[in-house]
């Protein structure tokens, strides 16, 4: 089988489920946390000041975060979309 045309009769449909959105956002805060507990630190001088704006500020964005990319999910924009079991001519 020609491997073009197998490319061309493929079907397969990718999406994201919201346990995948809730991963990615988990790790991503942990590493931006982390960024904004040092950034704290160095401006504030204090650990106890920076841990509380850390804590505050992971719930905010983890939220938003959520929100923003179930939001993106649903925009068809930059995605290729293709009917599941229809033949090409």
């Amino acid at each position: 089988m020609d491997a073009a045309k197998s490319e061309t009769q493929s079907t397969e449909v990718i999406r994201e489920s919201r346990l995948r959105s809730v991963l990615k956002a988990l790790s991503w805060r942990v590493l931006a946390t982390l960024t904004t507990i040092a950034i704290a630190y160095f401006i504030v001088g204090d650990v106890k000041t920076a841990l509380k704006i850390g804590a505050v500020e992971v719930v905010a964005k983890m939220l938003i975060y959520y929100l923003h990319e179930r939001a993106w999910a649903k925009v068809p924009l930059g995605t290729v979309r293709c009917w599941v079991g229809a033949e090409k001519s």
